[in-house]
């Protein structure tokens, strides 16, 4: 995890694709920040079963203008569900493929869901974290995809 003033800025899975890219040079990452606490507990629920706020943790990710706008989507998804990159990309006003680099390079993991995100006609694909890791934290979730 990396903290700016008390703001979540970074949250990966280790050695992850893009791990604390664009992480601002004055963020934290020492265990005793407050917000960390708060994302501990935050992710404790959510392997507990339940289905906290994403909105319950000040997020702060760095990217452009656009990855903002698709991390914002993301946020829309609701626990459980999928939305397909062309999916995304069509509320946006943007290609897939591009949608699908900013989801990549989403900074915090399971907090912004971009494991929600699947390839046309429900295919998993792309993960930072690892195709297995996203079919877990589908399962997790009883999120309904179609495999392949």
């Amino acid at each position: 995890m990396a903290a700016c003033d008390n703001m979540l800025v970074g949250l990966w899975f280790v050695g992850q694709k893009y791990y604390s890219a664009g992480v601002p040079d004055n963020a934290t990452v020492k265990p005793e920040v407050p917000i960390f606490y708060r994302t501990k507990k935050w992710l404790d629920e959510y392997f507990a079963g339940a289905q906290p706020n994403i909105s319950d943790l000040p997020l702060a990710p760095t990217g452009s203008k656009f990855q903002h706008k698709v991390w914002y989507e993301l946020c829309k998804i609701p626990y459980g569900e999928t939305k397909t990159y062309g999916e995304i990309a069509g509320r946006i006003n943007a290609m897939p493929r591009a949608v699908g680099g900013a989801v990549g390079r989403n900074p915090i993991s399971i907090i912004i869901p971009c494991h929600r995100v699947v390839g046309a006609g429900g295919k998993l694909t792309g993960y930072a974290g690892g195709i297995h890791t996203k079919e877990q934290l589908l399962q997790h979730e009883h999120a309904i995809i179609r495999f392949k």
